[in-house]
């Protein structure tokens, strides 16, 4: 019988040799070495988990969308991290496309 956790667990590994996420990476230590850059992604980073907190708490207001709006303002500005982001999002496609595979069976079962 197949452990699926093997599969898994070898997509890792794999998911670690794609050009996205190597692209990502060297992204990231580019940012590192800009301290203000990098400070300006912790802050937008953190601003978000807590915006995602409080709309799960139904208790986010427009002083809270401002702010990460505000910051989002602010990241344009450094290369280093418009960069990263776009890392993010080519990498975040490959996710899509991986999660597409994974659950064609429920797909299939669901769409007669």
């Amino acid at each position: 019988m197949i452990n699926i956790y093997d599969s898994a667990n070898k997509l890792e590994q794999d998911l670690r040799q794609t050009q996205e996420y190597l692209d990502l990476t060297a992204a990231m230590a580019k940012l590192k070495a800009e301290p203000e850059a990098y400070d300006c992604f912790k802050r937008v980073q953190d601003a978000q988990k807590n915006l995602q907190a409080k709309q799960m708490q139904g208790d986010l207001s427009d002083e809270d969308v401002d702010k990460i709006k505000a910051l989002a303002e602010e990241a344009q500005g450094y290369d280093s991290l418009s960069d990263l982001m776009q890392k993010e999002q080519a990498l975040n496609a490959v996710f899509e496309e991986i999660n597409k595979i994974i659950f064609k069976p429920v797909s299939e079962l669901y769409n007669f």
